[in-house]
């Protein structure tokens, strides 16, 4: 994959805890701040789907009243 370079201006107490725990990963700062923006990347999709999940289940019985339910084979 290619690569982009994007530069952020944070405090000194936000760059040497970046530095700090890039180290104690023994990554790159460049790495750890990838990852941490894959995982929320993650985390939001998580989200999503347990939101997703939480409608179709609190509407269940409006969607089977409409559309006739699932049968009794696909349960």
């Amino acid at each position: 994959m290619a690569k982009t370079q994007l530069n952020v201006r944070v405090d000194e107490a936000t760059a040497e805890t970046a530095r700090e725990r890039a180290s104690q990963r023994g990554i790159s700062v460049n790495r750890y701040i990838e990852e941490l923006v894959q995982q929320d990347e993650g985390e939001s999709g998580r989200a999503f789907v347990q939101a997703a999940a939480d409608f179709m289940q609190r509407y269940e019985q409006v969607f089977d009243e409409e559309f006739g339910g699932r049968s009794e084979g696909s349960r």
